[in-house]
């Protein structure tokens, strides 16, 4: 069996559980903080920093993350050549097409998925707007600098609503899958839309390994291929792919308002302890059906909200 252990941040150690939420067991051993079991991969972060992927695909899994420490060696390590895939040096001086996506790791709320082009000349624009990596800026600045965006790039959005999400889950259709589909889907309408314009390439932000994105689409007719790059944490890399990702969180944001609207309830974002509780109050007050609409229903979430609405501990 092959062992991956990475040493990581707290900060990070929470964006794994977030976005493992639908993988997580509901024991772990001494001292962890979670365990997931993820397609062929278990997963288990210790409060120590370290994160332990074990199985046949924990390598790839580990690389969504980092690389671990090198082994100690007499010899200096040498440094492991990029993937085929990774940007160039001069990377955030280009004139590049991002893609990001929002929602992965909320139990409510759908997917959204944004592609976005900002051209090398528009750059210091953009940082006038305050456009930079989304996790620095909380939904008011995002809403605020999210309409000034949407009159100045070209774009597209796309939506996954949470009924259709969970009819592909349950045909098997896995998240990673659906969220190759949505950003393919968004950059060939971003390049539609910029096919007179100067592109020198495209920068998506890596949620897998190249290799296993492009297995995703190996039956879609139209695959976006020529100058893609795959890169993690994108948003540090260029504006395209931090522009993105604030249009797919404002996106996101609107859809979870409606969503208030809709059931009486505000809805946290998320995947916790009061995630269950607000899952709990809505099975209560329209049934559990109801979540279908509005969930993931495939997460934790669901059990441990219907134990709560029926009176047990989760």
């Amino acid at each position: 069996m092959a062992n991956t252990v990475l040493k990581v941040t707290s900060q990070e150690i929470n964006k794994m559980k977030e976005a493992y939420q639908a993988y997580i067991q509901p024991s772990s051993p001494p001292g962890s903080i979670f365990t997931a079991k993820p397609a062929g991969c278990t997963v288990t972060a210790y409060k120590s920093g370290k994160v332990l992927f074990q199985g046949k695909t924990a390598e790839i899994e580990a690389g969504k993350w980092g690389s671990p420490p090198p082994a100690a060696s007499p010899k200096p390590a040498k440094a492991k050549p990029p993937h085929a895939f990774a940007p160039p040096e001069n990377v955030s001086t280009l004139s590049l097409i991002g893609s990001d996506e929002v929602g992965t790791g909320d139990y409510f709320g759908p997917i959204t998925v944004v592609a976005s082009y900002v051209p090398a000349a528009q750059l210091e624009l953009l940082k006038e707007l305050g456009v930079k990596d989304s996790k620095f800026l909380n939904d008011k600045q995002i809403v605020s600098i999210a309409k000034d965006l949407l009159h100045t790039i070209p774009y597209s959005l796309l939506v996954l609503p949470n009924r259709r999400y969970n009819e592909l889950q349950a045909k098997g259709m896995s998240q990673g899958k659906m969220k190759a589909l949505l950003h393919n889907k968004a950059l060939l309408n971003v390049l539609e839309k910029t096919k007179d314009f100067h592109v020198d390439g495209i920068l998506i932000d890596q949620f897998c390994e190249p290799g296993v994105y492009y297995n995703y689409l190996s039956r879609e007719g139209n695959i976006v291929k020529d100058k893609v790059f795959f890169a993690t944490k994108g948003e540090s890399l260029h504006l395209s792919v931090a522009a993105s990702s604030i249009l797919a969180r404002y996106a996101f944001i609107k859809e979870m308002d409606k969503i208030s609207a809709k059931t009486g309830i505000e809805i946290p974002k998320g995947a916790g302890s009061k995630v269950d509780l607000k899952a709990a109050e809505m099975i209560r007050k329209y049934g559990a059906d109801y979540l279908t609409d509005i969930a993931k229903i495939h997460f934790a979430n669901t059990k441990k909200a219907l134990n709560l609405a029926n009176g047990k501990r989760s």
